[in-house]
């Protein structure tokens, strides 16, 4: 994993937002160039999206996000960066102009990379002074969500370059797949191309209208690629035989007259009025960003699922979610600057998301305990317990816990937990926990008692853990003792 601090995106459509995004939640400090007009406003609605999603996508602690900041020109914008993601229209010569200025104005050691969906990356870096250093970095929308990037290199690029192109993408989240050979619209989109050449004939015949097209995708085979992709989905389909099998089963079905890939019906006005007014009404008058919300929430839904499959250790785009977060994980190991020990710890904030709403409109009850189940990790980690120390065998688990309920929290309603060590020495970790909303409302109280086990048996924590454990619990004994705390269920207020 490579880390960068500073990335600059030229063009900010909708792939170039989409990087924006991307690289600002991994805190990324990102400066565009676009020169529209409406360039900041469209940016900034996709970063709301994209914040939305990612809240729902994990509960790793983020870095802080990166600031987006605009340039005037493209010299302002690359200069000093780490890495340049072109994301300008489709035209050639467009794009080697803009890609000439940058490569002018960047560092020599600048990663450079084109977003083009199928123009070769040798004619692209031509007329540029450091070819080398020149990628096709090819991602699908939303690329804040789908992690998959094409890794091209032309015929002057550097092998070095291409290795370090993944380790890049892999420190955002995303699977850099290198391509061989350069081939005009590479993989990714001479496979979907191909099925849309098919499709456009099936609406055309009238076999089908758009909504049925799309369900039968997405209802049908849609959810076997979306893990497996399409080999391996085959390779099931031939039984115990295997690949080979099914080769041999379907095989001769390749030369029926089944498909039309290589003729391709005329766009004519009448055949765009019908695909565009069938997609009008499956639409059901839902905006852009309605529809972007919608699609986002499924993806995070499906990586979700993915990242918990195969007895925990993940499949597909889910387990890449899966590392990424341990990536995470790792970042936040027990830091060396002080704390304030003066008053209860601030070590948790997080935002009501769709996913922990219940049938009421407030965030359902179990999420409380997610909330503060958080904020002890986050505890744990200042003194030193984190997944290595876990996987060691060494941790805090919990064998009491008591909750109180107190207001609503509402969907985007923003929390922060403050934490209060009650008894921290020997193997026992007390704790009471307040969720705060941002005009100070207590909307729940909870209060946890850990016991330390090591080797599979309660026992004292290593001297390190212990120690800072104990200067918190030391501070936090001059507090007042929370009015709540040692309450019984059902107990008068």
């Amino acid at each position: 994993m490579t880390e960068i601090s500073k990335a600059a995106i030229i063009g900010a459509g909708v792939i170039g937002a989409g990087w924006a995004a991307r690289m600002a939640l991994a805190g990324i400090d990102v400066t565009v160039f676009d020169p529209h007009p409406s360039t900041e406003r469209v940016v900034g609605e996709v970063m709301a999206n994209a914040t939305r999603a990612f809240a729902r996508l994990t509960t790793a602690p983020l870095p802080p996000v990166g600031r987006i900041g605009f340039a005037a020109t493209i010299e302002e914008a690359v200069k000093d960066t780490d890495v340049i993601q072109e994301s300008v229209p489709e035209r050639l010569e467009l794009k080697r102009g803009v890609l000439n200025q940058i490569d002018r104005f960047a560092r020599p050691d600048a990663l450079i990379g084109s977003s083009t969906s199928g123009l070769l990356p040798s004619d692209l870096q031509i007329e540029m002074t450091h070819p080398d250093r020149l990628i096709v970095a090819h991602p699908f929308n939303p690329v804040y969500l789908l992690p998959i990037v094409e890794i091209v290199g032309g015929k002057l690029t550097s092998a070095a370059t291409i290795d370090r192109a993944k380790a890049v993408y892999a420190g955002i989240g995303m699977k850099g797949v290198p391509i061989a050979r350069e081939i005009e619209a590479f993989v990714g989109d001479r496979l979907l191309e191909s099925m849309w050449r098919e499709a456009l004939w099936l609406i055309k015949d009238d076999i089908c209208d758009v909504e049925t097209l799309d369900d039968i995708m997405r209802y049908g085979f849609g959810l076997r690629w979306a893990q497996m992709g399409m080999f391996q989905t085959y390779r099931i389909a031939g039984g115990e035989a295997g690949m080979r099998h099914f080769i041999a089963q379907f095989g001769p079905c390749l030369k029926w007259p089944w498909t039309k890939y290589t003729d391709v019906p005329e766009m004519d006005d009448e055949l765009v009025d019908k695909i565009a007014s069938q997609s009008d009404a499956q639409a059901g008058g839902l905006g852009i960003r309605d529809l972007e919300r919608i699609r986002d929430d499924n993806l995070v839904a499906i990586l979700q699922a993915l990242k918990g499959g195969d007895e925990g250790r993940g499949w597909g785009a889910g387990k890449l979610l899966g590392e990424f977060e341990a990536g995470l994980w790792a970042r936040a190991k027990a830091s060396d600057a002080p704390l304030d020990v003066t008053r209860p710890l601030l070590l948790h904030q997080v935002r009501v998301n769709p996913a922990w709403i219940d049938y009421n409109g407030h965030m359902t009850e179990f999420r409380y305990l997610q909330v503060m189940a958080d904020a002890t990790d986050a505890l744990l980690r200042v003194i030193g317990i984190d997944a290595e120390t876990a996987a060691a065998g060494s941790s805090y688990y919990t064998v009491e816990t008591h909750i109180r309920h107190l207001a609503e929290a509402k969907l985007g309603a923003a929390l922060t937990v403050e934490t209060q060590v009650l008894l921290g020495e020997g193997k026992r970790l007390h704790l009471f926990h307040t969720v705060l909303g941002a005009d100070g409302t207590r909307h729940a109280t909870g209060e946890h008692m850990l016991i330390h086990v090591g080797a599979g048996k309660p026992c004292d924590p290593a001297p390190p853990v212990a120690q800072r454990l104990a200067a918190i619990a030391a501070g936090h004994a001059a507090l007042p003792k929370p009015a709540a705390a040692g309450r019984a269920v059902g107990q008068p207020k």
